[in-house]
């Protein structure tokens, strides 16, 4: 619109220290985006766009002309609009500190302390900390913590992270060893009993090393922004586009006139509400006000009412306030803000609570907002103003309906908040349960409040509060008033659970699904605050009021992580072995300073090449249905749209024999890609694709496993193994047990969304197609194949992938033939990058599993018999899942002798998106399937389970159901070594004391055996080629086939090749995997990447070295510079081939046999837990993990590759839930609703020992692989908390042979802790309602 007769201002801030002036100012730009098109610096990362993850983390730096104070603070440049950046200095990680000029301490210390993999999160983690820093030069661990509540990584499990940065606080955590009383950062030599003769290493850095911090290095606060700060302290800011005029007054007159003349403008400080709106093309505000600079709306007084809270105040200031203010008031003051400082401490992320401003926290009034049911229950008064004068009302239950005589008028703004003090006799408690402890939306929260006769416990009045139920906050205004008058005792709380049940009402079809669990949240919330009040009636008058008993004190409280620990014990090199070569040693990632300081180059990094075009796609929104009709003529009409591309536009074949590029006659999925726009810009691409008309014809779609096996839906042909004689197992087993599992599936949720750009060449049809792959030569195939042109046209290059745990193997092809095709068609590059809502809807994620069993087994816990039904739910084409199911039943047995055994499985094929690869690759699916299984036999015996356990394994040299050979020594030294490092026996004794005393929380403790298979069962899926050039200079530059996916594979292949030509590591150079230097690489997956293409790098390094004898013989004591130089005037050729045919695989179907993986190798875990029986809440106390690795090329590597491959477990052990409406359509699209592990969910001690003296003749200086194995670990934390669970069961009198869902959520820990609470619920008959979500597996 029209810049409101007032030319649009210049927007000023700063970048790193440099002056930005923008003269035309979009109010719709977001910083982040500005920062990598406008200003080019790519190391801010776009990971979400809705806040939920932290890869976008900038610091931004204020100036308060008033208190003359400098404020620096996180944010997310995802959210944050470029107008609302005036008169600010902005950081991004290139500030922080870079290779080209100065590396700063936070970026040195997080790589050599191992804290990235994969890089992508890695800028925003560095920002969060330097953004604490900037404020507390030494701050607390609590603090570090909570710096990183809004960052997520996927790959290092965080342990090492959190390490790198301990060295920051105040207070040194120091993680003893037992009984050596030196920390895991402790770089001397450890003896180890078990193991004499071997040296034992702790730790994987050198904190000696580090660089000292230097708080004069950083940026000062430009002057200029703080004079341009006092002089425009009284002028209006306008900057205003083609759609929208934003606008920013300084004073409160001058927006309340606004507000008068634009009532429907909305007033934005953090832009952490509307900004999650922005993917809506089609959602816009032609007026925005911006009242940051309002002095009355910042205003922070404590008054005799209480403490007044500007409107424009971020939640992270309101934390500080009341942290500073709780301890200078009398405690029977200060109960409401204890109750506030208590949610937000897990609100949101620290970057949205220094955003998110209390204004817009109340009058967005979100269902899920934390501190509204607080303010409303502790009677807070919001003090509103407009340009016809003052008032008050109060923030109340009405006002939260949105009652319209309780509600704000449209022409008001709230100038600041009353939080009045609470008074002796009152009582005052929040909480919350949400799928994560931190920086999660509430499932459903509530805020409580009576007021009591003086000296008595007759209430008075009586608040109760609930978000997460309806649209807003609900209260139980009734039920309060039919309680006015009463005692508080059992009987008052008996009928208050029964009134509120009642009056708060949930539909079983509500949106966020979950109903009985929510309902039941409402009375358990309830129970609690009335425990709470009892006891504090008892602290109060001790002599009136009887303590609680202890059964009721363990009800108090809510579980809480301590700050993790970490310890790591490894093999150390033979002291013999030459200090240059760095083969067994923990060298840091080759990339870790370029990923810290944000100059490692992802695909969407690459600068935009000239005439370059964004892509958009159109996705089916119909599971299965005919396409009657495709209309592009609208959408070839949005400005900037070049061309919208279909099937027709493909010149070859359009994708492969199993799946489709478009989408041509039919689709088979939601979130089948149909067309795509191509536009100057994604914004207008976009815009495109929204006009895109396609009529549908429904079909009717098949969604979960129970309705493939109706319609006899499969993938491929039954796979099955047998081993013994069942039917004679049966017959003579003691007893015999029937059950089923049922899984849910998991989202990669790679921080990189797939990308990739495509450019084709001037001549010769070529075109360089750089993507974020895992199979290089898959993309190049299918590319070729679309263009109809030779491979050898095709170009593939992959510098590093930002995560992919088999994600990036099939996929990343067709959305390189779209755009390939795209390109080919407007003869212009053209660049693909997903946004996370798009690439989470058509991706495909782990298979959903569903087994059933039998198992026969006698009175000593040996099983004899089992017969296994495995069922996956493999979406609507092939992708992987023929290879997932035949992995599921090939490695079913995990670690245990079952003679007689038959298991068959099935992959199904129903109408959602494909599910593939996901590391591990099945067998967490199987592991846990069996575990199940033992757990169901232990229960029925009375065993303990891991005697069960040790009853079932393996031992010795033995054979698979597949009839391959092993010994599974390794697995029982494992075993073994996580009893006695776990000192399991004791604290299982110290579980079962803990749970006799406390009835509301229990502990539950568990240990996991792991037999894991590595690689392929075919030999040329371990096949690998390496290039080595040797240059005149003596430099080395090394090129393998394999992908750099946050694993390492480079760092280790310059390992291997220096030891191999006996070079430092500085001499060796990796550029990048390209199909132009090592053709027809098989994908880099299956935990073997490293190991195959390091034998092809080998191979080639030996070439060299022998090539180079003649000369070395000549002259012994020369450099290798000298013999280089002297091999070329040799014409002795310099550069090499390297191959490695690949370990010989096979397995028939046929004949039931095979030589089906090249190795095992062994692990175990023991882990412990806490679970709240009222909340389901769990916290991870302990996890102790003992792995054969055998001899580690780089232990750090291997072991962030374990703790990092846990954590994921967890998350889907756990945790990471996967929704799809009853139409097929995928519910969870972003961080907001799918939710991976953060910093909290780590446990509070981490231990992981690499078994020492172990061997491996199979692979490359007897090392293995350890991609994946540490995946499955995470399961031990699932049979915790059921172990936890079984406590409380069996304290309820409840059947103990139940069993639990993967992932074992808060909500299904609540439900199976079956009590009075559940029980008083309404429940919901299926097939009576149309529920949120189904259940697909």
């Amino acid at each position: 619109m029209a810049c409101l007769d007032k030319q649009s201002d210049d927007l000023v801030f700063f970048v790193n220290g440099k002056k930005v002036i923008e003269r035309k100012a979009d109010p719709e730009e977001l910083l982040l985006y500005y920062l990598r098109k406008e200003l080019r610096l790519s190391g801010t990362k776009y990971g979400c766009g809705v806040g939920g993850c932290g890869a976008c983390t900038v610091m931004l730096s204020t100036y308060d002309p008033v208190v003359k104070k400098i404020r620096h603070h996180p944010a997310n440049s995802c959210l944050l609009p470029i107008c609302s950046l005036h008169g600010a200095a902005v950081t991004t990680v290139e500030g922080v500190g870079s290779i080209k000029n100065r590396i700063n301490p936070i970026q040195e210390r997080l790589a050599k302390c191992h804290g990235s993999q994969c890089g992508f999160c890695t800028p925003g983690m560095v920002m969060s900390i330097y953004a604490l820093l900037r404020n507390h030069v030494k701050p607390s661990m609590e603090q570090i913590i909570s710096a990183l509540d809004g960052n997520l990584c996927r790959c290092t499990g965080y342990r090492p992270i959190i390490d790198s940065y301990a060295s920051f606080a105040k207070e040194q955590t120091c993680c003893q060893l037992r009984g050596t009383g030196q920390c895991c950062l402790d770089q001397e030599e450890l003896g180890c009993s078990s193991s004499a003769g071997v040296r034992i290493r702790s730790g994987l850095c050198n904190p000696a090393e580090f660089l000292p911090v230097d708080p004069t290095q950083e940026f000062i606060f430009p002057p200029e922004l703080m004079r341009m700060a006092q002089e425009q302290q009284g002028k209006t800011l306008i900057f205003c586009s083609k759609r929208t005029t934003w606008i920013s007054p300084s004073s409160l007159k001058e927006l309340l006139e606004l507000k008068a003349k634009y009532p429907k403008a909305p007033l934005v400080v953090g832009n952490t509400s509307l900004g999650l709106n922005k993917n809506d093309c089609d959602a816009y505000h032609p007026i925005v006000l911006h009242p940051l600079r309002i002095p009355e709306m910042q205003v922070v007084s404590i008054t005799d009412d209480g403490i007044v809270i500007g409107a424009t105040c971020c939640l992270a200031q309101l934390r500080d306030i009341l942290i500073e203010t709780i301890p200078k008031l009398p405690e029977e003051k200060t109960k409401i803000y204890q109750a506030l400082l208590q949610q937000l401490r897990t609100l949101a992320g620290e970057q949205i609570r220094s955003m998110a401003s209390l204004g817009g926290h109340v009058v967005s009034r979100g269902s899920a907002w934390d501190l509204n049911p607080i303010l409303c229950a502790g009677k807070s008064v919001l003090n509103l103003a407009s340009d016809g004068g003052k008032r008050q009302i109060f923030l109340d239950d009405q006002f939260l309906a949105g009652h319209k005589h309780a509600d704000i008028e449209p022409k008001e703004v709230i100038v600041s908040v009353l939080i009045p003090y609470s008074t002796k006799d009152e009582f005052i408690s929040a909480f919350k349960q949400a799928e994560r402890q931190k920086n999660a939306f509430s499932i459903v929260n509530s805020g409580l409040r009576v007021l009591f006769s003086p000296g008595t416990d007759t209430i008075v009045d009586l608040s109760i509060l609930y978000g997460g139920i309806g649209s807003t906050t609900l209260s139980a205004r009734k039920s309060c008033e039919k309680l006015i008058g009463r005692q508080w005792n059992d009987q008052m709380l008996s009928e208050a659970c029964k009134l509120v049940l009642e009056e708060i009402s949930l539909p079983p079809s509500a949106s966020g699904g979950k109903v009985e669990y929510r309902r039941t949240l409402l009375v358990s919330f309830l129970f609690r605050f009335y425990l709470e009040v009892l006891h504090g009636l008892h602290q109060m008058y001790p002599f009136r009021y009887s303590e609680l008993s202890q059964d009721k004190m363990s009800a108090l409280g809510v579980l809480q992580s301590g700050v993790p620990q970490g310890v790591q014990l490894y093999q150390d090199v033979d002291p013999g072995q030459s200090p240059q070569d760095p083969v067994g040693r923990p060298i840091m990632h080759q990339s870790g300073i370029k990923h810290a300081t944000g100059e490692a180059v992802f695909i969407d990094d690459i600068r935009p090449v000239d005439r370059e075009l964004s892509l958009a796609v159109v996705t089916s929104i119909k599971a299965h249905a005919k396409i009657k009709s495709i209309d592009i003529s609208e959408a070839l009409q949005v400005p900037g749209v070049i061309n919208v591309v279909t099937a027709k536009d493909v010149p070859g074949k359009n994708g492969n024999d199993e799946e489709e590029a478009f989408a041509k006659d039919k689709v088979i999925c939601v979130g089948q890609i149909i067309c795509a726009v191509v536009a100057e810009t994604l914004t207008q691409a976009k815009h495109g694709a929204k006009k895109v008309k396609i009529v549908y014809e429904d079909l009717q779609p098949v969604l979960t496993i129970k309705d493939a096996i109706e319609h006899n839906s499969y993938i491929t042909e039954e796979r099955k193994l047998e081993k013994g004689d069942i039917e004679k197992g049966f017959k003579s087993a003691d007893k015999i047990i029937e059950g089923e599992l049922h899984m849910g599936g998991q989202e990669h949720f790679y921080l990189e969304t797939n990308s990739v750009l495509v450019i084709p060449r001037m001549e010769d049809k070529e075109m360089d197609v750089y993507v974020s792959t895992q199979h290089a030569t898959d993309v190049q195939k299918l590319v070729a194949s679309a263009l109809n042109l030779q491979s050898n046209k095709i170009m593939c290059h992959t510098k590093r992938v930002g995560g992919a745990f088999g994600g990036k193997i099939t996929k990343p092809s067709f959305f390189a033939v779209i755009a390939a095709v795209a390109a080919n068609k407007t003869g212009r590059p053209v660049r693909f990058a997903l946004e996370r809502n798009m690439d989470m809807l058509i991706t495909g994620g782990r298979h959903p599993f569903f087994g059933k069993y039998k198992v026969g087994f006698m009175k000593d816990g040996r099983i004899i018999a089992a017969d296994f039904q495995c069922y996956i739910n493999g979406g609507c084409t092939k992708d992987e899942s023929e290879l997932v199911i035949e992995y599921i039943v090939l490695k079913v047995d995990n670690a245990y002798n079952i003679p007689n055994l038959r298991v068959r499985g099935h992959a199904c094929k129903t109408n959602l998106p494909s599910n593939t690869a996901f590391r591990g690759f099945g067998f967490p699916q199987a592991g846990l399937f069996v575990e199940t299984c033992i757990v169901a036999v232990a229960t029925k015996t009375g065993l303990p389970h891991e005697k069960v356990r040790e009853k079932n394994m393996y031992r010795g040299v033995n054979r698979t159901a597949f009839k391959e050979e092993f010994d599974a020594e390794n697995l029982w030294k494992c075993w073994k070594e996580c009893l006695d490092k776990s000192d399991y026996h004791s604290r299982n004794a110290k579980v079962e004391e803990f749970n006799r005393k406390n009835y509301w929380k229990k502990k539950g403790i568990a240990i996991i055996p792991m037999k894991f298979s590595v690689g392929f069962n075919a030999t040329y899926f371990h096949q690998a080629g390496a290039l080595v050039h040797i240059y005149l200079d003596g430099s080395v530059l090394v090129t393998h086939g394999g992908i750099e996916l946050g694993q390492g594979i480079h760092t280790k292949m310059l390992q291997i090749a220096s030891r191999e030509l006996k070079i430092p590591l500085s001499y060796i150079h990796f550029c990048e995997t390209s199909s132009t230097t090592v053709p027809n690489g098989k994908y880099t997956a299956g935990s073997v990447g490293t190991e195959i293409n390091a034998r092809a790098v080998q191979d080639a390094c030996q070439i060299l070295w022998k090539r180079l004898d003649p000369i070395r013989r000549k002259n012994p004591k020369g450099k290798w510079e000298d013999w280089i130089s002297e091999a070329h005037k040799k014409s002795i050729s310099l550069s090499a081939t390297g191959y490695f045919k690949g370990y010989v695989t096979n397995m028939d179907w046929e004949t039931k046999k095979g030589h089906a993986f090249p190795y095992f190798l062994y692990g175990a875990a023991c882990s412990e837990v806490e679970i709240d029986c009222l909340t389901g809440a769990h916290k991870n106390i302990r996890t102790d993990i003992v792995m054969d690795a055998s001899f580690s090329i780089n232990p750090a590597i291997d072991i962030g590759q374990i703790e990092g491959a846990f954590i994921q477990g967890v998350g889907l052990y756990t945790l990471e839930e996967i929704y799809f409406s009853p139409e097929g359509e995928q519910l969870t699209l972003g961080p907001d609703t799918y939710k991976i592990p953060a910093v909290c969910d780590i446990p509070e001690q981490f231990h992981v020992y690499l078994v020492p003296n172990s061997c491996n003749s199979i692979a490359i200086y007897s090392s293995k692989g350890m991609g994946e194995a540490g995946f499955f670990l995470g399961s031990s934390v699932f049979f915790a908390i059921r172990d936890a669970v079984a406590a409380a069961r069996k304290e309820r009198g409840l059947p103990l042979d139940f069993t639990l869902i993967s992932p074992l959520t808060a909500e299904r820990i609540r439900m199976a802790c079956d009590d009075i609470f559940t029980k008083m619920i309404p429940k919901d008959k299926p097939g009576t309602y149309k529920p949120w979500a189904i259940d697909i597996s």
